[in-house]
């Protein structure tokens, strides 16, 4: 146990939400606790005052050298804004001594570090000129640019703000048969509480009483209120309407739905894509060379004939311009802003490689049930031969009571609907993808798909006429058949049911196509109902027949062939070819392993969801690409001018003062570069 560092509170490290900061990893008790020890509004407060002192201190300084009176004055005005920007000194030099590799602050400190030094020995011994304004100057205006870049940082992290404060402060709860309102980060699991009109749901739960509509679209971007009664779960974070009711809390504190959507934002703008490797080798690379091609030029211009001042002015301006924190920022800016987004549509993208890799994406499998239809399938047919159609529905419900999947749900409720009175099975066994195995009655019966009835060796002769139409019409087939005296099966019944397409499946579909993708449908399903469905979806590049074990191979055998495979899909069964696919998408309404698996969560369910997330990934890919070519060309064009190759055209350039700000704008062009991707999205 440890104390949240905000409120004092107890926390569990294992369940609670933590952050890293000045070295040390902090434990908190809520999102809104972590948010406030954070305090970003803190972080950019500090730098306006370093940014102030710098330029209070700066300008009166640039006078005096101007003038070139009071150099002791000079030194005493330039020493407290190194002071100030101590932070390039500090960064630089430790990646130096530590890790043996100069970074974007090394220049800054060397730069700045050579402008300071020089003018302090030339003060010291009473000869040369002074560099104290270069010093002040450029820390000064670095110091702004680190502003200006972290103001608009902050700016990608809204929606992340936003959710943090979702959560309300206070909770009434049941303790002990009273009401009593408590701090809502001392919920517990367990604990019944009390939802009124217009109040926040403080935690997840479930609702034991009452009724009413809340609004999730803080959290699902579901735009219509969602009708809650007895048995319906309710999310951290979203806001009741008119009614009231209670709930009994099942997560709370890290737990929630609410705190794992903050977390997966987080780590996704934290976390690092593969195209930032390109950055970092070439700053790797890139920092030593700029001290060569800086301490060359100064050697050149010597050697030319040059001042000593101008010399130097070369060698200060080629290690201040070329600081490559565009190249650092190029990608980090681009996926802050892209999770952004994301989340405010209702799409979680785990980590930043998931998010390259998506852009990267030819090929696109949905699974059926649950993804591309609705998952709630309804008996249309019953066809019997030798039970009456009422007695095949008693043996198909007796046999499907302890399954859990769609289709036994469907048969039940069709028995519930005929007061049909369901015993329980004497032996039930389920057989993954294929369907159940049960004795009712003394009789053993076996019910499922044709693979199933295929190894029991039914003949389905009968059934064909049946079986052709009802499977053209896309409805799933569940075939009923018993055990008799000669230990043979054989088929008594053939019951269809039909799963609908969800809203916008076939447009969904329609768009990912425009875009080039190759879209399949992978389903448990006969080939001529899994046909007729993927004609109504749009969707001809079928597999069918697939057991789910299966699927994990289908989606290995596609990579094999060369397809950058993305795996659509919401169920246990779906977890494997998730896992195996270049990128995994769950709905989620899926299953928690499902969710877990995938590198990228639909939180409204909604199919159309796959294509914003899709479109979203190419045009953050593409952002990153014109940041990556903005850091470079700059560079590429900064550093001759700042060397004095262009002297005779551009010396007025020629200048610290003016490759400090310049290194300044270039930061703060690619965050702004990056925050437009948020500026087409609202427009």
């Amino acid at each position: 146990m440890t104390k949240d560092p905000v409120c004092g509170m107890d926390v569990d490290e294992s369940r609670a939400l933590s952050a890293e900061k000045g070295g040390r990893t902090f434990y908190f008790c809520s999102a809104s606790c972590r948010n406030t020890f954070m305090s970003p509004d803190r972080e950019l407060g500090l730098l306006r005052k370093k940014v102030i002192i710098s330029f209070a201190l700066a300008l009166p300084l640039a006078t005096l050298a101007m003038s070139g009176q009071l150099p002791w004055i000079q030194f005493l005005l330039a020493t407290p804004i190194l002071w100030t920007g101590r932070q390039f000194f500090s960064s630089g030099l430790a990646a130096v001594i530590k890790f043996r590799a100069a970074n974007m602050d090394t220049l800054i400190a060397l730069g700045t570090g050579a402008a300071y030094l020089d003018s302090l020995a030339a003060l010291a011994s009473g000869r040369g000129h002074l560099y104290f304004e270069i010093a002040g100057l450029l820390i000064a205006f670095i110091l702004l640019g680190k502003y200006l870049e972290t103001r608009a940082r902050q700016k990608t992290s809204a929606a992340l703000h936003h959710l943090m404060r979702l959560v309300p402060e206070r909770s009434y709860v049941e303790r002990d048969g009273f009401e009593i309102e408590i701090p809502a980060a001392q919920v517990k699991t367990g604990d019944i509480v009390i939802v009124r009109p217009g109040g926040k749901i403080p935690v997840d739960g479930r609702v034991i009483d009452g009724h009413s509509s809340v609004d999730e679209s803080m959290l699902t971007g579901e735009s219509l209120p969602v009708e809650k009664t007895p048995g319906a779960s309710v999310a951290a974070g979203t806001m009741n309407q008119t009614g009231g009711f209670r709930f009994r809390a099942t997560q709370v504190g890290a737990e929630t739905a609410l705190a794992r959507i903050i977390e997966l934002v987080q780590s996704a703008q934290a976390s690092r894509a593969p195209i930032q490797r390109l950055a970092d080798t070439l700053s790797a690379y890139f920092v030593p060379s700029v001290v060569g091609i800086a301490f060359l030029s100064l050697f050149i211009w010597l050697a030319a004939g040059q001042s000593f001042i101008f010399a130097f002015t070369t060698f200060i301006s080629v290690l201040i311009i070329a600081c490559p924190c565009a190249l650092g920022l190029a990608t980090p800016a681009v996926i802050a802003v892209a999770s952004g987004i994301n989340a405010r549509h209702g799409v979680l993208i785990k980590n930043a490689a998931a998010l390259e890799r998506m852009s990267r994406i030819n090929t696109i499998i949905f699974d059926k049930t649950g993804t591309l239809t609705r998952g709630k399938p309804e008996i249309t047919d019953i066809v019997s031969w030798e039970e009456e159609a009422g007695r095949l529905l008693e043996i198909a419900a007796v046999c499907e009571k302890r399954s859990e999947h769609p289709l036994a749900e469907a048969i039940l409720n069709k028995a519930k609907e005929q007061n049909i009175s369901v015993a329980e099975p004497e032996r039930f066994t389920s057989l993954t993808g294929k369907g159940v195995e049960c004795v009712y009655q003394g009789k053993a019966y076996v019910l499922g798909n044709e693979l199933l009835m295929r190894e029991h060796k039914v003949s389905l002769d009968a059934s064909a006429e049946q079986k052709q139409r009802l499977s053209q019409e896309g409805k799933t087939l569940l075939f009923v058949a018993r055990k008799n005296q000669s230990e043979t099966h054989q088929l008594i019944g053939v019951i269809a049911c039909l799963d609908l397409l969800k809203p916008g499946a076939r447009e969904a579909v329609s768009t990912l196509v425009r875009m080039g993708k190759k879209i399949w449908m992978i389903t448990g399903d006969n080939q001529e109902t899994a046909q007729a469905i993927g004609q109504k979806a749009g969707i001809s590049q079928i597999l069918a027949e697939v057991l789910p074990q299966d699927k994990f191979q289908k989606v290995l055998s596609l990579k094999q062939r060369g397809a950058r495979v993305a795996m659509v899909g919401d169920g246990v069964n779906d977890a494997p070819a998730l896992a195996a696919a270049d990128v995994g998408v769950a709905l989620g309404s899926g299953t928690d392993v499902a969710m877990e698996t995938a590198e990228v969560v639909l939180m409204k369910n909604d199919v159309k969801d796959v294509v914003f997330a899709f479109q979203s990934a190419k045009k953050a890919m593409a952002k990153i690409r014109q940041n990556l070519f903005l850091a470079f060309i700059y560079n590429v064009l900064g550093i001759p001018i700042a060397a004095g190759v262009l002297y005779p055209i551009t010396g007025w350039l020629l200048s610290p003062l003016v490759a400090g700000a310049a290194m300044a704008a270039s930061s703060v062009s690619v965050v702004l570069n990056a925050l437009l991707l948020a500026k087409k999205e609202n427009a």
